[in-house]
C-alpha cells in the first residue's frame, strides 16, 4: 500500500512541476506576443508566474515530506 501511495506522490509531484513549466512558457510567450496588454496592468507581467511558483513550491514541500514519512515507514 505504501509503495502505491509513493508512486502516486511521484506522479503528483511530477505533474505539478510540468504544469508550472508549461504555464511559465505560455505566459512568457503571451507576454512577448501581446506586451501592450501587459503594459496596462499595474502589476508586472510575471506576477502570476510567481504566485503559481509559490503554490507549486508549497505542494512540493508537502509531497516531499509525505514521501519521507512513507520511506521511513517502509524500512
Amino acid at each position: 500500500m505504501l509503495k502505491k501511495i509513493n508512486f502516486i506522490l511521484n506522479i503528483v509531484i511530477g505533474s505539478f512541476i510540468g504544469v508550472f513549466i508549461g504555464y511559465t512558457i505560455y505566459v512568457f510567450w503571451d507576454y512577448k506576443a501581446h506586451s501592450d496588454l501587459y503594459a496596462t496592468q499595474s502589476a508586472p507581467w510575471y506576477t502570476s508566474i510567481l504566485i503559481y511558483g509559490i503554490v507549486t513550491f508549497i505542494i512540493l514541500i508537502v509531497g516531499t515530506a509525505m514521501k519521507m514519512v512513507i520511506r521511513k515507514r517502509m524500512k
